[in-house]
């Protein structure tokens, strides 16, 4: 069941990212920043709340791994070059980790 679980929230994650891509992304790779971004705060919100198990799964494995991309964050920080892709890769992590701990103080509100 828990890999039902993962496959349905990827399922919806995926194609998500694959929307904010082609909808965000240009010169700048917002899209891929976007969905980086929700996913941390989603992150966050899923550990305040403690979810385990099958929620877990659905939401934080298959949604947020759907919808997260290292990959494309990183072959896009490269193609920038070394001082923007690197200024680009300190923002995204700077407002991940911000997000996911706005997303866990929301949470530990609840």
């Amino acid at each position: 069941m828990t890999v039902l679980l993962v496959a349905l929230g990827a399922a919806l994650g995926a194609p998500l990212r694959f929307v904010c891509a082609h909808l965000y992304d240009g010169r700048f790779p917002r899209g891929t920043l976007l969905v980086n971004v929700v996913g941390a705060a989603v992150l966050g919100l899923c550990s305040a709340l403690a979810l385990s198990g099958s929620a877990l799964a659905l939401v934080g494995t298959g949604f947020c791994g759907g919808l997260t991309t290292y990959s494309a964050f990183a072959v896009q920080a490269v193609d920038r070059g070394p001082r923007v892709g690197a200024a680009y890769a300190a923002f995204t992590l700077a407002l991940s980790v911000l997000a996911a701990a706005l997303g866990y103080a929301i949470g530990a509100q609840a």
